[in-house]
């Protein structure tokens, strides 16, 4: 399970750069990669519709696999029965004697103090 989880996060922070890769790469609505490319818009390296549609078609795909892959995880996560904490770790004692705790006025053989007022 250990090798499964280690390899999903790592995917997922491969999908992640991708991501973030693809969307900055994307140009506005009024530039068109033609234009960087030197030519009109039918000589364009990825068609006569630009780079656009193939770039925003690309993201939302790494998308929605970077949202299965975070939806898998989070399953793996809530389903995993290891407990690393440190407080289960902690042996606990309960004393049965009550005797230990000393109440001043309570349970002392002295008299509590008497605040002057």
């Amino acid at each position: 399970m250990s090798l499964l989880l280690t390899g999903l996060l790592v995917l997922q922070v491969f999908l992640a750069v991708l991501l973030v890769g693809l969307v900055l790469i994307q140009q506005g609505k009024g530039a068109t990669a033609g234009a960087g490319f030197g030519g009109g818009a039918s000589g364009t390296v990825f068609g006569s519709r630009g780079s656009g549609s193939f770039i925003t078609r690309m993201t939302a795909i790494i998308a929605t696999f970077f949202l299965l892959n975070s939806l898998f995880l989070a399953y793996l996560y809530a389903n995993n029965s290891q407990s690393d904490s440190l407080l289960d770790k902690v042996p606990t004692e309960v004393s049965s004697d009550s005797d230990d705790v000393v109440i001043p006025g309570l349970n002392s053989t002295e008299d509590a103090p008497i605040i002057p007022e």
